[in-house]
């Protein structure tokens, strides 16, 4: 996991420091933000004291309209759990009296540049921080983006991963990583597969070398992240071990407990292995949706039963 701070986030979304400027490296542990509302009225049960809190229109105005003496009540009792910052939205004005006290308690006070609307700038935030300080693993393979959906392409060294990876490039798909794909946590059913900063858009193929995919086939054949939808390994044919079922049971694989379909693909000299991934890949985005070709051609069967139709595609 990496460590998130607050100068951060300051760099990510050119926010002005008003307060703070010494503290800027305290750390973010949790991913999401939080608007105190009801901390304004005095009710602190449930006060997420670790989130970077947000000051939007609604909350500054509110502490405009209040007293000085019940305004200085009303901050004080939030700025002494210490969240890790707080940034304010919209181009709020007159927050002198916040500024004061973020100085005294020495916690940053940032604000936006641009008069955005806080439930978007939530939003942003939100997903850039869920992104930063997610769990995380690497693991040996290739990603890449087929036809929309993100594949991570597995099997022992040498079997051909990278070498079907440029195929893939050459036929309109682009590379995720190669070699070393960091997987993200996003959600209980969300793995997102990006790279390793130091090898992003290179290719290493056997007997050729390093290859940089923009360099040599535009910015088309590259992409930083992928949401992963499968799993694909790819293994030396194996005699006799495939069969001709109509459809193969859906196979699974776990990924920090994350389930990803999983499909294997045997490899021999002729096979067209590029093919079968992007037939693997629409096949899967059929099933998704609802339809699936074994049953189709079971109930084709059952109406041709009786003998008299026959069957025809």
């Amino acid at each position: 996991m990496k460590i998130l701070t607050v100068e951060n986030i300051v760099r990510k979304f050119s926010l002005k420091v008003l307060a703070g400027e010494k503290q800027l490296q305290k750390t973010i542990k949790q991913s999401r933000c939080h608007r105190p509302g009801l901390e304004f009225v005095g009710h602190f049960e449930f006060f997420p004291t670790e989130l970077v809190q947000i000051l939007g229109r609604k909350e500054i105005t509110y502490l405009h309209k209040l007293s000085i003496e019940e305004r200085q009540l009303r901050i004080g009792n939030i700025v002494k759990y210490h969240p890790p910052c707080f940034i304010v939205t919209a181009e709020q004005k007159g927050l002198t009296y916040l500024t004061q006290y973020c100085i005294e308690e020495e916690i940053p006070l940032l604000c936006t540049n641009e008069p955005q609307i806080t439930s978007e700038f939530i939003t942003e935030l939100d997903a850039y921080m869920v992104r930063i300080l997610a769990p995380e693993i690497v693991v040996h393979g290739v990603c890449i983006n087929v036809y929309g959906m993100g594949i991570l392409l597995r099997g022992k060294s040498g079997v051909g991963k990278s070498e079907t990876a440029h195929t893939m490039i050459g036929r309109g798909h682009r590379l995720v990583a190669d070699d070393f794909v960091v997987l993200k946590k996003l959600s209980p059913r969300t793995i997102l597969a990006t790279h390793d900063e130091k090898v992003k858009e290179f290719l290493a193929l056997r007997s050729v070398g390093l290859l940089n995919v923009v360099r040599l086939y535009g910015r088309k054949a590259f992409q930083d992240e992928t949401k992963i939808d499968l799993d694909i390994e790819l293994t030396k044919w194996k005699k006799d071990s495939l069969n001709n079922e109509l459809d193969h049971e859906p196979s699974y694989i776990e990924y920090m407990g994350v389930r990803i379909p999983h499909i294997e693909i045997q490899l021999q000299p002729g096979r067209d292995v590029a093919g079968l991934i992007e037939a693997a890949a629409n096949n899967w985005l059929l099933k998704k949706e609802g339809y699936s070709a074994a049953a189709e051609f079971l109930r084709r069967l059952e109406s041709g039963s009786d003998g008299n139709n026959p069957l025809s595609f």
